[in-house]
């Protein structure tokens, strides 16, 4: 049995672990904000991150953690481990970018509050008896990375993972849907538009059509439900009547499994739409669907505390009404191992991911701000893990009621 002092001094121990990593950030702090502000100077697309890869692995080798570099078959994925024994717990990092407008998502951030959360615990792994993985994981936009590494094995023993992601607010949680990209080509007949346009089937009619139907569709989906896509081929020239027609869908839902029906009523939308117009249809549903995310409570609830430290109020976004929707491949990983994806606060409110105005706050001093919080936060919270056998139980039982069945790999 555990006596009083027993217990005094095991907190009195977590405490100074603790502040350890806060220290370890704080000696870290210039070079973290450097690599945030390189990283979002140079935005690179999915899978084509090298610039972010090599930075980030040149600070892991510096600072004493030996990085594995284009790890899991992906060029741009990095590995590393500090610890020799005892739970394990990844921090994850994100560094692609979108396109046309860079770092609106603040994966700058995420790379670096990240990484300096790894440093931090790797600094004090061995006097906390845990292990660290700091793993890079790109092309979050739309590639899963994540999810390719996965099935490479790159989440096996890992006992619990996190990361922390940009908003306009501190929050427990973003609303992260399910997804999966659909590519669409409508297949028609050129003609002459003036000289024989009977002789034609439109392919880009189809198209229109096929939009048309999604249209009229959405007022009849949940509220939690989106659908939306672009055209990205129309035609060749206005005089020939267009023979193919090319589209690109996004189609999300609130859990992977409700997803299922809702891709099979887009697909009929559009399909009927060629039929009605005398063309016909491919299509490809783009592989790595994009899970809901499951965040574990018990270790939101410690994160929600360690960010308090910062003088950082993070909210339920239900509670609060400040909610962010989108999705990420962190969400398949939140059904393999334990999970967290809390949101940090760089933007007045108001102000939306994934546009221009938010990409100059992710190299604001709010900005740097939030990459020493959320490093410092996440730390904590992996110290947590590592020093607390009741909350690891907690985890569990909470990860052990999440779906089960459930495909995301």
């Amino acid at each position: 049995m555990t006596g009083t002092n027993d217990v005094a001094a095991n907190s009195k121990a977590v405490e100074a672990l603790k502040q350890a990593v806060c220290d370890r950030v704080d000696e870290l702090a210039d070079q973290l904000i450097d690599a945030s502000h390189q990283i979002h100077a140079h935005p690179e697309l999915n899978f084509e991150e090298h610039f972010a890869h090599d930075l980030l692995t040149a600070m892991l080798d510096r600072h004493d953690v030996a990085a594995v570099r284009h790890a899991y078959g992906l060029e741009t994925a990095f590995d590393s481990t500090a610890g020799s024994d005892g739970p394990t717990v990844a921090v994850l990092c994100e560094y692609d970018a979108l396109p046309g407008v860079g770092h609106a998502c603040g994966h700058n951030i995420i790379a670096t509050a990240g990484l300096g959360a790894g440093l931090a615990a790797a600094f004090v792994a061995e006097a906390a008896g845990g292990r660290v993985r700091i793993m890079g994981t790109p092309a979050e936009e739309g590639g899963g990375g994540k999810v390719l590494m996965a099935r490479q094995g790159a989440f096996d023993g890992v006992d619990a993972a996190m990361m922390v992601h940009p908003a306009d607010a501190d929050l427990i949680a973003m609303d992260c849907i399910a997804i999966q990209e659909l590519l669409v080509t409508f297949h028609g007949k050129s003609a002459h538009a003036s000289a024989a346009p009977w002789d034609g089937r439109n392919a880009l009619d189809a198209a229109v059509l096929g939009y048309m139907n999604v249209a009229t569709m959405r007022q009849h989906i949940r509220p939690n439900e989106r659908v939306h896509g672009i055209f990205t081929k129309g035609g060749d020239k206005p005089n020939i009547v267009p023979h193919e027609a090319e589209m690109d869908w996004y189609v999300r839902s609130g859990t992977i499994s409700s997803l299922q029906p809702l891709k099979q009523r887009v697909y009929t939308a559009l399909e009927s739409a060629a039929s009605a117009c005398g063309c016909t249809m491919s299509h490809s549903w783009v592989d790595n669907t994009y899970a809901d995310m499951v965040d574990n409570g018990p270790m939101v609830a410690s994160y929600v505390a360690n960010a308090a430290r910062m003088g950082r109020t993070v909210m339920n976004p239900v509670t609060s009404g400040r909610r962010v929707m989108g999705s990420t491949d962190m969400g398949n990983i939140s059904y393999l191992v334990p999970s967290i994806h809390p949101m940090i606060k760089v933007a007045p409110d108001g102000i939306p991911i994934h546009s221009v105005e938010f990409a100059t706050w992710a190299a604001s001093p709010a900005g740097d701000q939030a990459v020493l919080d959320g490093a410092k936060a996440m730390a904590m919270t992996v110290v947590d893990l590592w020093c607390s056998t009741p909350l690891r139980e907690r985890v569990q039982v909470a990860f052990a009621g999440r779906p089960k069945g459930v495909q995301v790999l």
